[in-house]
């Protein structure tokens, strides 16, 4: 693995979830890999648990994690090629990244769309241009259509869920629901979360969302869309809950029904579905407290195996590139 920015860089996705369960199991089995190597995590925009489960992972296998928020501590960058920095930005990534390339080993980026223009936040120019300017690998901590580590993440979870359920049905049923929410929320997690079930495969993969809340059909293509949510839920063995902004009219809110707020009185259509979100969640707007405190939610899980994905990527870099 040279890079890690979407489920396109990983080769065999059932045997790098076995790796991160692996690391569960025995998380200091290979606590030397990363011995006298350095990953600079490198954020663009806010972090909690990605940027500590990362930091975790990295000391794990033997690595030393550097954390850098560049806007706050450091000079604000440029990513247009040809651009004349009269304005806000200081320093251009082509002179920053190769400065990077040879302080770390592997470099780690977040970003965060505008919302503002597709186009723009669709070019994902901003990773783009570190992977094209640093020299090393470059794993994605979030990007602007694209939250990998979170999905992968997923797939992690719910493979574990179904182990430990001793579920032989071959291809269990995933819900991907809208919920409201109060302001506009990119994509990136609603994207991603589409793009590897659909890549792994494995499940009867149905999406739900009020009209005009469609995502791009790079990413969902392969599963089912639906405008009506019970319909979406009935025999469900998973539900993921999610809110995102519009992507044909660009990062709007067009409504924000509470309706679609997932409830127990939701869940019985479901099949008895084990409910999921990246976490942070605004309680009693996008999932309801019964949910949340409830027996039904696996969201802590979730978070907790953040640690283990992040590791099993780490791991597969650090093994690719020496």
């Amino acid at each position: 693995m040279k890079n890690f920015v979407s489920v396109n860089d990983v080769s065999n996705i059932d045997a790098l979830v076995q790796k991160a369960l692996a690391y569960k199991a025995s998380p200091y089995i290979d606590k030397t890999l990363g011995t006298n190597k350095r990953i600079g995590c490198l954020f663009l925009n806010p972090s909690m648990r990605t940027r500590l489960s990362t930091q975790i992972a990295a000391q794990n296998l033997g690595m030393e994690p550097i954390i850098f928020n560049v806007g706050s501590e450091g000079w604000m960058l440029e990513f247009e090629e040809e651009a004349i920095m009269s304005g806000t930005t200081v320093e251009h990534v082509k002179d920053a990244a190769p400065v990077f390339g040879k302080y770390f080993d592997i470099l780690a980026i977040r970003t965060f769309p505008s919302l503002k223009n597709r186009d723009d936040d669709y070019s994902e120019l901003y990773i783009k241009q570190f992977i094209k300017y640093a020299g090393i690998p470059v794993v994605s901590l979030e990007s602007s259509t694209l939250h990998p580590l979170q999905s992968f993440t997923d797939i992690i979870t719910i493979t574990e869920e179904l182990e430990k359920a001793k579920i032989v049905n071959p291809k269990p049923k995933i819900v991907l629901t809208w919920a409201p929410h109060v302001k506009p929320l990119p994509q990136c997690v609603a994207n991603s979360f589409s793009q590897w079930v659909n890549a792994w495969g494995k499940a009867d993969f149905v999406i739900t969302h009020p009209e005009d809340y469609e995502l791009s059909e790079e990413f969902t293509k392969g599963a089912t869309i639906t405008h009506n949510q019970n319909e979406a839920l009935k025999d469900a063995d998973f539900v993921y809950v999610k809110n995102w902004s519009t992507f044909n009219d660009y990062g709007k809110i067009y409504e924000s029904d509470p309706n679609w707020m997932l409830t127990n009185k939701k869940l019985e259509l479901t099949n008895n579905a084990k409910v999921m979100h990246c976490l942070p969640v605004r309680r009693n707007v996008e999932l309801s407290d019964e949910i949340l405190d409830g027996p039904n939610s696996i969201v802590t899980l979730e978070a907790s195996n953040r640690v283990w994905a992040a590791q099993a990527v780490l791991s597969e870099i650090l093994r690719t590139n020496g």
